[in-house]
């Protein structure tokens, strides 16, 4: 019996084409290799961004953009998810580095990684089946949201030029599906952009505006601080907030993908990797990170990808392109990538949960609940404080709806010496629905003989 329980578990966390499968297939191959190619180019201008956020140099973000994708390409969890330096983990240890230094800040990303194996090891990851799917449509589509936002700086107060270029990345990305799905369609887009600027001589806004790439492959960086108490409790509660936040991320994120590829993923090995990869990350002088819902989207949704090579190229392409390609990244146009990201926030949206229909349908509590985890995580810009609100209020409306189903009926036997009431409770009783279990008992009823 264990021994065929152990085996539907393997089924149901195995991948769906595996790696050999794709290796073996050149149509899967190419289609993961273009695809990993894209979200590295992607991942280049979020990584300086979320280093700027941090307070670090962009060199930073990048390598441990690299090595966090490498590393969770083997030991994660949810194959095609794209794990990187993200804004939600740079907010929480920024700061470390003001603060502190670059000593402490790569001490934080270690210790956070070490906290995120423990808390793999017990389980963490099962607690993941008490967040209402209401909560999980309101994550995705405040994401949506917090993506297109961003991509608004690159949109404001920026040439003109820039705007007919948006344009046509976006109906490059429209069209190019219809055509052929061979080749992803942000990458024939980034492409056609990037050269259309060099040709004509377009003076817009580029990937090399953003920061200085760097020139030299990561180095190992053993923090040198003190390992005593006193290290500890400055550090552990950043490292904590940066555990728990990743965590968070990356088990929505992983399964946000499991809905769009109809597949299960291990959320404990995904917790462990995620670990795992914090940690090589600091050893390398990286910031640490996790699971990214928008490259992840341009990887499974725009660029088809569904195994691990996609993500382990993505890590691959990412160092090759900044350090022996520098020159010809840094000519790539921001405005396609702010198209392909546009594309991806409209994809990412659950267009179906605002529909007239839907919302007649869905009980109100369940359109409450999705409304405000969007309103939250819009407002605060933090995943892990928006799903914890949108959990509470989804606590709270199955409380109220709980508290009223406990009904009470009375029977009055007349026939005993003494008159007697008996009732009988029936549904959930708890604290919430005592205060209406007191109402239905008829005590003036029973002043007149019965008990």
């Amino acid at each position: 019996m264990a021994i065929v329980q152990k085996s539907a578990a393997s089924n149901r966390y195995k991948a769906e084409p595996s790696v050999l499968t794709a290796l073996r297939t050149p149509r899967l191959l190419t289609r993961e290799v273009l695809a990993g190619l894209v979200v590295a180019m992607a991942l280049i201008p979020e990584a300086i961004a979320f280093s700027i956020i941090a307070g670090v140099d962009p060199r930073v973000g990048l390598f441990s953009s690299f090595v966090m994708a490498v590393t969770i390409a083997f030991v994660g969890g949810r194959p095609a998810m794209i794990t990187a330096a993200t804004g939600a983990v740079a907010l929480v240890i920024a700061p470390v580095a003001r603060d502190y230094g670059m000593e402490y800040f790569v001490a934080t990303v270690i210790l956070a990684g070490v906290f995120q194996i423990v808390l793999s090891l017990v389980g963490v990851a099962k607690l993941m089946r008490f967040i209402p799917r209401s909560v999980m449509v309101g994550f995705v589509n405040a994401l949506a949201i917090l993506i297109f936002t961003s991509q608004l700086p690159q949109l404001l107060g920026v040439p003109f030029l820039v705007y007919p270029l948006v344009a046509a990345g976006l109906i490059i990305m429209i069209v190019m599906p219809r055509i052929t799905k061979v080749i992803p369609a942000p990458l024939v887009a980034i492409v056609v952009l990037t050269v259309a600027t060099v040709v004509i001589g377009l003076n817009v806004p580029t990937i090399g505006d953003q920061g200085e790439l760097p020139k030299s492959l990561p180095e190992l960086f053993l923090p040198s601080v003190p390992l005593n108490w006193e290290t500890f409790t400055i550090i552990a509660p950043f490292a904590l907030g940066m555990a728990l936040v990743g965590i968070l991320e990356s088990l929505m994120t992983a399964k946000f993908v499991d809905e769009i590829t109809d597949t299960h993923s291990n959320k404990t090995r995904e917790t462990w990797g995620q670990g795992v990869a914090n940690v090589m990350s600091g050893i390398f002088g990286g910031m640490g990170g996790c699971a990214m819902i928008g490259q992840t989207m341009i990887n499974v949704k725009a660029s088809g990808a569904r195994t691990r090579i996609s993500t382990f190229l993505a890590g691959i392409f990412l160092l090759v392109l900044v350090l022996g390609l520098g020159d010809v990244l840094a000519a790539v146009p921001m405005a396609a990538l702010v198209a392909v990201m546009i594309i991806v926030s409209y994809l990412t949206f659950d267009w179906h949960s605002i529909r007239f229909s839907t919302l007649k349908r869905m009980p109100k509590s369940e359109t409450t609940v999705m409304v405000a985890t969007v309103i939250v995580i819009v407002l605060t810009h933090n995943l892990a404080i928006g799903v914890v609100v949108g959990v509470i209020v989804a606590m709270v409306a199955f409380a109220r709806r709980v508290a009223h189903l406990a009904r009470v009926e009375r029977t009055l036997e007349l026939d005993q010496p003494v008159p007697t009431a008996y009732y009988t409770v029936t549904g959930a009783l708890f604290f919430a629905s005592s205060n209406d279990l007191m109402t239905q008992f008829e005590y003036a009823g029973n002043l007149g003989g019965a008990h």
